[in-house]
């Protein structure tokens, strides 16, 4: 009798564990679930500010014909992106274009009548919209990476996340050289 209660007994302590590492299971793969469709939230806005990026710069060429190199950038950029496999080389693939679009942009201030361009205009709050938007889809990523990598490095988790190759996840960050302090000098006329 008693050898049936300890059977009894290992039976459903085994049974709590399964179930324990079954849910632990289901947790990451809901994390890592939503960290794809975070990325793919964001391909989706980069979609959109790749598309409209040929016409900025076709709009920008008939004005800066001395400009050649801030709109080759822009195009090198761009290519890199469609390029971009892994997450590290998307996220440095999309840091590299807002470097190059915050250069045109700067550029764009010594032409007044390109500024004054509509077709300028309505392209470049496209692509200040979607950068925004961009911005708070990043912000929900890192979130989600964030989750999931403090749960691959839990005990117990971590145990179920071994097992079944959950590893950490990389998350969205900006060149360190945009951490510096930016100089800012005002001359007096």
């Amino acid at each position: 009798m008693a050898g049936w209660i300890t059977l009894g007994v290992l039976v459903f302590i085994l049974a709590i564990l399964a179930v324990y590492a079954v849910t632990i299971y289901n947790g990451f793969v809901a994390l890592k679930n939503n960290i794809e469709r975070n990325w793919s939230n964001i391909d989706v806005l980069l979609k959109q500010r790749f598309d409209e990026l040929p016409k900025l710069i076709k709009v920008c060429e008939g004005y800066m014909q001395h400009e050649q190199k801030t709109l080759e950038a822009v195009i090198k950029a761009r290519s890199m992106v469609n390029q971009a496999r892994s997450d590290e080389q998307k996220v440095q693939a999309q840091n590299m274009l807002t470097d190059t679009l915050k250069s045109l942009f700067m550029v764009v201030e010594k032409y007044p009548d390109l500024k004054a361009d509509k077709s300028f205009q309505q392209l470049g709050n496209r692509i200040s919209e979607l950068e925004d938007q961009i911005a708070d889809r990043r912000e929900f990523l890192n979130e989600s990476v964030n989750i999931f990598n403090i749960r691959v490095e839990q005990f117990p988790d971590v145990i179920v996340a071994r097992m079944f190759n959950f590893a950490k996840r990389t998350l969205w960050q900006i060149d360190p050289e945009h951490r510096q302090d930016v100089k800012v000098e005002f001359q007096h006329t």
